[in-house]
Formats: C-alpha cells, structure tokens, sequence
C-alpha cells in the first residue's frame, strides 16, 4: 500500500519518448553542424556578416512559413505522423550536401533544404506531442521532449570539437560524418503511431488559410502569438552570440564549447522548469526566461574579455529551457486536440517571419552599425515582451 498521499507525477506516453529520441539524433546532426557553419562560412569560405544574417533569416522565414501551412493541413486531413516522417527524412538528406558541394551555394542550398524539412515536421510533430500529453501535463510533455532535442544538441558539438582537434578544418567531411545519426533519426519516426483525433471539417489548402484561424482563436490566445511574436522580431540566429564571443577573445573551439554549456543548461533546465510551469502557470515560467534573456544580451552587448561570455551561455541556457516549450505547451492549453497543429503553426510561422526580420536586422547592423546594437535592441525588445505577456490574465494561468 502506497503510504504517500502526494499523485505520482504522469508518465511520459511511448510516442513522446520516441519522439523524443528522434529529436535527439536530429539535434545531434543540426547541431555537429550549426555552430561550424557560420565559421566555415566566414571564415573558409569568405562570406559577409550580412550573407550569414540574411541566410539564416531566410532560412527560417522559409521554415516558418511551412510551419503554418502543414499545421493547419495536419488538421484539416486528421493525421500528424506522415508530415513528421517526411520532414525528418528531408531534414537527413540535407545534412551532407555542403560537403558534397563546398561552395557559398552548397551551404546555402543544405540550410535551406533543412528549413524546408523542420517547417514540413514542426506543427503536425508538436500537435501529436501535445495530442499525447496527459491532462494537466503539456508543461511536463513539452519539457521532457525539449531537454531530449536538446541533449542532441549537446553531443553534437562536442562531437563536432572532438573531430575538429584531430581533423583541424576538415569542415567539409564533418558534414558528412552529420548524415549518420540524421539518418537515424528519420527512421526512428516510422516507430511512431498518430494520436487520433477528429479532423477539421474544411477543404481550403491554400497556402495563406492558416491566418484564417486568426479571427475565431480565442482572445488569450491572440495576446499570447502578439507578444511571442514582438519577441521573434528581436530574437536573432544563436550564430550572432558564438561570432559575438569569438570577437571578444574566443578561440573557434571556445565559441563552440560556450554553445555547448548553453544547450547543457537548457537539456537539463527544461524538464523541471516544464513540470514547475504546469504547476505555476505558463505566463509566470515564460516570462521569467524573458528576463533572463534581456540580461543575458545586454551582458553580451557589453563583452569587453571571452571569460565573460561563458556565464552568459550558461544563463541563456535557463532562458531557452524556460520559454521553448513552454510557450508551445501554453498554446496548447489555449485551443482544442483538433486545432492544435493551425494554433502552434501559425505562432511558429510568424515566429519565424520574425526571425527572418531579427537576422538580417542584426547582420546588418553589426556590418555596418555597431557590434553591440544587435545585442541592445534585442534587449530592448524582450523587455517589451517581457511586459506585453506578464499583462495577460487568465485563470487557466493563475
């Protein structure tokens, strides 16, 4: 007889766990890779500041526009797995093609091609995540799948150093060697069985009928995408804090081992701080890793030596394991099962219209500015979602 009259806490369904795993592997490649691209583009290859904000922007105005499109399909045909299956093995085949081709435009063509595959998976995977989360446990869901993406994105860098010591500049093969555990990956979502749900009554495909939602969605829910979407326009590529350290004293390695304790923090932070925001709500959790990411950016805005960047990674880590999921898990909670891939699409979508804005702007600005004003403007700007978002009330939130 069980003594102790606190719930045993919910446990993860079979599918998260898979698709967890899946995330992981496909980290692990995104990740061997991510923060090596923008040092073998500049610095190998000869490739302009503004190339790499405009690329990255691009690359993710690309995928967010996908995003919204297949969130809203996924409803509208009543299944999630195929387009996580699809955008997975897309994902994969991308992975080795700046090695295959070492150019500007292999580089470009494989980021690129690899939005293309996160924008095809994102929405319907998050929909069939949260399709799989007991109630009361999107926070715990999201957070668990979170620190499992995130603890590929810890291996693969290190992976990435590992290989780099004994191979140094041997970019072209780490590409390469990044198709092995992607493949693995995209055959791992063959394992995963689709959540069932009843599918949206409609037939409209066109590729703007996501923003259709935009008017029956709930009220808190529009508040939720407007401030997480201030947010975006602000939120530059990650590249910019590795280059940002780098500048300040870092050797190659170093930026990459900063990012490495970032993405550590942020695999061992977002469980617990998932679980901790189904108990004190979302906005509360989410908020907090606002401010945290507001100091953060203005510390590396005002980086005078490279020691100085290594607490900054580490609290930026708190800031991703603290808004990530949760804001996904907060959208879920706002909208029913059935239109939860067009809900988190269309956030995620003009997230990443966002994101398209916030890299060129910083790229930009950096070239031509000042180094520290991408950094002060997007401190700037997540105070001002910090206070946007603190103002909902909701007593689904309180």
């Amino acid at each position: 007889m069980n003594t102790n009259d606190t719930p045993s806490p919910p446990r993860i369904p079979r599918a998260v766990i898979i698709l967890g795993i899946v995330s992981l592997f496909t980290d692990m490649a995104s990740e061997m890779l991510y923060p090596v691209a923008p040092l073998y583009l500049t610095g190998v290859l000869g490739a302009s500041m503004v190339l790499l904000g405009v690329l990255e922007g691009v690359a993710e105005g690309i995928g967010g526009f996908l995003k919204g499109y297949f969130g809203a399909v996924s409803d509208r045909t009543g299944t999630r797995a195929p387009f996580v299956r699809l955008g997975y093995s897309l994902s994969a085949l991308s992975k080795p093609l700046p090695g295959v081709w070492g150019t500007v435009a292999g580089v470009v063509t494989g980021r690129v091609a690899d939005r293309f595959g996160k924008g095809i998976r994102s929405a319907p995977r998050d929909a069939l995540l949260s399709g799989y989360a007991p109630k009361g446990g999107q926070g715990r869901v999201f957070g668990f799948h979170r620190a499992m993406d995130t603890a590929g994105a810890v291996v693969g860098p290190v992976v990435a150093l590992i290989f780099l010591a004994y191979y140094p500049g041997q970019f072209r093969t780490l590409f390469l060697l990044a198709f092995i555990p992607s493949v693995i990956a995209a055959a791992s979502t063959f394992f995963v069985a689709d959540a069932k749900f009843e599918p949206v009554p409609s037939k409209r495909y066109s590729p703007f009928s996501v923003f259709a939602y935009w008017k029956e969605a709930p009220a808190e829910y529009r508040r939720v995408v407007i401030g997480l979407t201030l947010f975006s326009v602000v939120n530059s590529s990650d590249v910019f804090l590795i280059l940002r350290a780098r500048a300040s004293g870092f050797s190659d390695a170093g930026a990459i081992g900063g990012y490495v304790l970032y993405n550590t923090v942020f695999a061992l932070g977002a469980y617990p701080l998932g679980v901790l925001s189904d108990r004190l709500g979302k906005r509360a959790v989410l908020t907090g890793g606002l401010a945290v990411y507001a100091l953060v950016y203005l510390g590396f805005a005002f980086l005078t030596n490279g020691w100085q960047a290594w607490p900054l990674f580490a609290a930026y880590g708190v800031y991703a394991a603290a808004t990530e999921g949760v804001a996904k898990a907060w959208i879920a909670e706002l909208v029913p099962n059935e239109k939860r891939g067009t809900a988190i699409g269309l956030q995620t979508m003009l997230a990443s219209f966002g994101a398209l804005a916030a890299s060129s702007i910083a790229g930009i600005l950096w070239e031509y500015v000042d180094r520290r004003a991408p950094f002060l403007l997007a401190t700037a700007g997540a105070l001002g979602a910090f206070f946007l978002l603190a103002g909902i009330r909701s007593a689904k939130q309180e």
